[in-house]
């Protein structure tokens, strides 16, 4: 008698091995993303889930503390805001359907869909002209409020600025920057937090590179209770290139995060992410996540991101998470770094053989160890006030030894 034949099918199922869905839902069919390039984006925030601190870009933050901005009702309209006029610089309010909105990116995550969904109108800063220019917005009376905004950078075609961001006073603020760099141009933009004692303000800096452009993004988080600036760049064309830099000083309580993700989507582009921390004050918390994403058609990348975070007495805590993602063979190098540590013991030799004595010694070391991403911003101005700053944060500080 012949045996009978078995019918395999051709493609698994996932029955075949014994899968089913349980009474928790139907999980078979909701896999966790995989990758930074896979989340979904929407500029509608109901198309985003609750916050639960569950969420991988919301594990290491206090969501408990930012319902009102991820969930709530947020104001937004527009805003007072002082600047000196500079030549090649125009600032103006616009409305939602101005075709320059949304050109760097969309929302990944519920807090930055809020403010998309929620903002009357954009302030739209335009750069223009080939000679060096400093532009400075500064902001310092958005109230106590839960507030949204929009702001849109765009960099004209061979243009060269420096635009600085200057945050002060009371803030409960969810908002989204957009940075567009055209071709063959010259970019700095410099974010400084310096808000009051309990503010709260979480930002997400959607970037766009053009073609053989250049973009050096800087990071300050100095003030505030709870500071999430998200920066995220594309680097969308032939030979762009981006710098980003962090600079973040966590006293007790505070809770200062930065994700970073740089997504290298055409050929001979370049990073470099360079982010440094100090920590002191018992509760005081850093976070810092640097995704990088190499595509397949971005042959020729040069790229590399570093975290550094210096820890200056007992009860903190810095978390530092760099990711890698290559989708190409062809690249010209690639890597990432992290370290949280204490102070070098060769280096407080060294000055205190020289007669300085143990306390300033250590501060010091710790001035040394941030002044590298001040240095970067390139206004002497600006610089020579945030040292001032960093003095003043170190003032009274009993370093662990």
């Amino acid at each position: 008698m012949a045996a009978s034949a078995t019918t395999v099918p051709s493609v698994p199922t996932f029955e075949q091995h014994g899968l089913k869905k349980h009474s928790d839902g139907d999980w078979a069919n909701k896999v966790p993303v995989q990758t930074r390039s896979a989340r979904p984006k929407s500029t509608d925030v109901a198309d985003f889930a609750a916050v639960t601190g569950r969420e991988v870009e919301w594990r290491y933050s206090p969501v408990a503390k930012l319902t009102d901005l991820t969930a709530g009702t947020l104001d937004g309209s527009v805003y007072e805001y002082s600047a000196t006029p500079v030549d090649g610089v125009a600032v103006s309010w616009v409305s939602r359907d101005d075709a320059r909105i949304g050109s760097a990116g969309i929302p990944e995550e519920r807090a930055s869909a809020n403010a998309w969904s929620s903002f009357e109108q954009a302030l739209v800063i335009s750069v223009t002209g080939e000679e060096a220019k400093t532009f400075t917005l500064n902001r310092g009376a958005l109230g106590s409020g839960p507030r949204a905004a929009h702001t849109v950078i765009e960099a004209a075609p061979f243009s060269r600025a420096l635009v600085v961001l200057q945050n002060t006073g009371d803030a409960r603020l969810a908002e989204n920057v957009e940075i567009v760099v055209g071709e063959g141009a010259q970019l700095s933009v410099v974010t400084v937090q310096e808000w009051a004692d309990d503010a709260i303000h979480t930002a997400t800096h959607f970037s766009r590179v053009g073609r053989d452009a250049k973009l050096k993004h800087i990071v300050v988080s100095l003030g505030g209770a709870i500071v999430r600036v998200n920066p995220m760049t594309l680097l969308a064309e032939q030979g762009a290139d981006v710098e980003a830099f962090g600079l973040y000083f966590s006293d007790a309580g505070q809770h200062l995060e930065q994700q970073v993700y740089v997504n290298h989507d055409a050929p001979n582009t370049r990073s470099r992410v360079t982010y440094k921390g100090a920590l002191q004050g018992q509760g005081a918390r850093s976070v810092w996540i640097g995704d990088v994403l190499i595509g397949n058609k971005a042959t020729g990348t040069d790229s590399y991101e570093q975290n550094r975070n210096l820890v200056l007495t007992d009860g903190t805590r810095a978390d530092s998470v760099p990711n890698l993602e290559i989708e190409t063979g062809d690249i010209a190098g690639a890597g990432h770094a992290s370290a949280t540590g204490r102070f070098d013991d060769e280096q407080l030799f060294y000055l205190m053989s020289r007669g300085i004595t143990e306390d300033e010694a250590r501060r010091l070391v710790v001035r040394g160890f941030l002044t590298e991403i001040v240095q970067q911003i390139g206004d002497a101005e600006l610089e020579t006030r945030l040292q001032e700053s960093l003095e003043t944060e170190l003032v009274g500080t009993e370093l662990a030894s």
